[in-house]
């Protein structure tokens, strides 16, 4: 196994072909193709279905790839240690976050220290974020009350109840609030299995023997936000995440005592790497 080949599989992994890889790494195609077959015929291996010019990974070739990632991040951060330059810290940040309203401030300061990083955004519910974090497509999470894995380094951004969220006019006037059996008498909508605030309010209604239905699932919070600001229903944040939104109103569920601690992760095993490093810096500034 050399190097070259390792390389020429991760890029072809990375860009989703031959012919996108070899023009980022400028090779020709048919070199960069004979550099994988080789990998694969020394170790007996198919790492790619080839279907009409396009290819697929197999299962031996993600789990590959899950290795080339952290190597070839590896090989990168002993660059960046031995440039010895904060101001040389480049590269891309991947964000996953349950809601960007927890960061927003966080990365103004990041961009203003570190230019030269590309940063990604992205959302998605807890799941999303440990799956992503794992499979090393994200270097930087931010969701709510993450159960920690011995993999998992965490840092506390702070707690926020659940409340719930009305478009402008949708209650009748003077009503401000409601009791957690009260939402049973409206139509409620709900994020997709994976939420935890979802989690949390299901496994309080049962814990007081009530039931919640919702009328209307969606995937994600900004769709729920939309949803809700149509007027279809009732929908559900932490205090934190409400915004500035004008079309919504807050709606306190009085006797609700459930908060959302909102929480930054990584992977414990990336903790060197620069951008992470850097990002945690930008969070304590």
């Amino acid at each position: 196994m050399r190097y070259s080949q390792l390389r020429a599989f991760h890029h072809v992994a990375l860009h989703g072909g031959f012919s996108r890889a070899a023009e980022a790494l400028n090779q020709t195609q048919p070199a960069l193709s004979d550099q994988v077959r080789k990998l694969e015929q020394t170790h007996d291996t198919l790492l790619f279905h080839r279907d009409h010019k396009q290819v697929r990974l197999t299962e031996a070739g993600e789990g590959l790839f899950r290795l080339t990632k952290q190597f070839f991040e590896i090989e990168s951060g002993i660059g960046e240690y031995l440039s010895h330059s904060r101001a040389s810290i480049h590269g891309t940040l991947r964000i996953v976050a349950d809601s960007a309203l927890h960061i927003t401030d966080t990365l103004s300061r990041f961009r203003a220290a570190y230019p030269n990083v590309f940063v990604t955004l992205q959302t998605g519910n807890t799941e999303d974020v440990v799956v992503k974090l794992r499979n090393y497509d994200a270097e930087v999470g931010i969701v709510g009350n993450l159960e920690p894995g011995s993999d998992l380094t965490t840092h506390q951004l702070g707690d926020s109840p659940i409340i719930a969220i009305a478009a402008k006019g949708f209650l009748p006037k003077g009503m401000q609030d409601m009791t957690l059996s009260a939402l049973r008498d409206w139509p409620l909508v709900f994020r997709e299995t994976g939420s935890y605030t979802r989690a949390s309010l299901e496994a309080e209604a049962a814990r007081r023997k009530l039931r919640l239905r919702p009328a209307i699932e969606v995937d994600g919070r900004e769709a729920m936000r939309e949803v809700v600001a149509s007027g279809a229903g009732l929908g559900f944040v932490s205090e934190a995440e409400f915004g500035h939104d004008t079309r919504l109103v807050r709606v306190p569920i009085t006797d609700l005592d459930i908060s959302m601690t909102e929480t930054l992760v990584y992977l414990s095993a990336r903790s060197d790497v620069p951008v992470i490093r850097a990002f945690l810096r930008s969070l304590s500034a």
